[in-house]
């Protein structure tokens, strides 16, 4: 966790993180909140659970705030300090454990974003670690949501397992207007899942960028030694003698990168995935004229036209001429994020989710109001 310093009315951003640690986005939040609460006896947990217009971070981050460090963020500048600043509040104790604060980013703190922000701020104690290690059991097992309310006396919390996957359950949050003190939240991370083939100067530099990105990153190699000592939490590493066998292991819809040091077990695992079919992307490294011989091999093996044409080969944005295995990297995971966000877009597209009631206040200026939504806006 990065240090913490008081708020105060000159200071525009938190404070810079110990020397030797990074600012980093904040994983696994009930894992990451029982080490928080063995270094400190309370913490304050902030949730941006809405955001309307244009917002540094997206619904759904979160940090965490104790009496001296900080771990996480919201998106920095003015609204996170302040959030720090009202988290620190709650860490003084009182009789209430939680809070929803509301900012409207231009009026409010001075921020040109412009848009408004929703957050809740929960106080933890170690008297809730059974709670914690239950959530992060049921994440792990799969669909699970945390209903959080608010009473007169605390937060009460259940947590709901065995959801399946719907698009209600897909929204990552939901803030239920009819019930203004209820927090739904869904506890398992559905994120886009990627294996990546490779553990050589690509590959490991790949690794770097990608652990820090919403993903769930499985790595696999035939070589054990050339996966590093230090690994982030984020990545899951598969040590294979015969790679071609884990492609089954993959979940439907996964991303594939194949980056190997063999042009056989590169066209191996091609043809693997290929043939599987259930994929949302499959990325080869290497040239136009490897794309070209493999994609002609792959015809002569009888793969279908539409089936070779899912192969992307060269991969990486155009444009960028560097081999450094880092700026390879840099265009690879540009290229990435540009495909998910597509499909993202494309999915949201198609999902009709439900209409909220408008405010009824006739004075609401809608676009920037900072106690409902615009008529027929909807939580996320």
């Amino acid at each position: 966790m990065s240090r913490l310093a008081t708020p105060g009315a000159r200071a525009a951003v938190a404070p810079p993180p110990p020397q030797g640690e990074w600012l980093k986005a904040l994983r696994d939040w009930p894992s990451s909140l029982l080490r928080a609460l063995q270094r400190e006896p309370v913490i304050v947990r902030i949730l941006v659970t809405q955001v309307l217009g244009s917002a540094p971070r997206e619904s759904g981050v979160c940090m965490l705030v104790g009496q001296e460090q900080f771990q996480g963020s919201i998106g920095g500048g003015q609204l996170e300090w302040q959030a720090l600043a009202a988290a620190r509040t709650l860490l003084a104790g009182g009789a209430s454990a939680a809070r929803i604060q509301r900012m409207v980013l231009g009026t409010d703190l001075g921020q040109c974003c412009g848009g408004v922000v929703e957050l809740w701020l929960e106080r933890y104690t170690r008297a809730d670690r059974a709670l914690l290690r239950a959530a992060g059991d049921a994440a792990r097992s799969g669909a699970a949501v945390l209903v959080s309310t608010m009473t007169s006396i605390g937060v009460e919390h259940q947590i709901v397992s065995g959801l399946g996957s719907s698009p209600g359950t897909d929204q990552l949050l939901q803030s239920q207007r009819a019930q203004a003190l209820t927090l739904l939240e869904r506890l398992d991370d559905a994120l886009p899942t990627l294996w990546l083939y490779g553990a050589g100067h690509v590959g490991q530099a790949l690794v770097r960028i990608v652990a820090e990105l919403p993903l769930r990153l499985t790595w696999i190699d035939t070589r054990a030694e050339l996966f590093p000592a230090q690994i982030p939490d984020s990545v899951r590493l598969l040590h294979a003698t015969d790679p071609v066998s884990t492609v089954v292991g993959a979940p439907a819809g996964a991303r594939f990168l194949v980056l190997t040091h063999s042009h056989a077990l590169d066209y191996a695992l091609c043809r693997a995935i290929l043939e599987r079919g259930d994929f949302a992307s499959l990325g080869l490294i290497g040239s136009k004229s490897k794309g070209a011989r493999f994609r002609s091999r792959l015809a002569r093996d009888g793969l279908p036209a539409a089936t070779i044409a899912r192969l992307l080969c060269p991969i990486g944005v155009p444009g960028v001429t560097s081999k450094w295995p880092a700026a390879i990297a840099v265009a690879v995971a540009f290229q990435l994020l540009q495909e998910i966000s597509g499909a993202e877009a494309e999915q949201r597209a198609g999902i009709a989710l439900p209409a909220e009631a408008a405010c009824q206040d006739t004075n609401c200026p809608n676009a920037a109001c900072a106690d409902c939504r615009p008529p027929g806006s909807h939580a996320t």
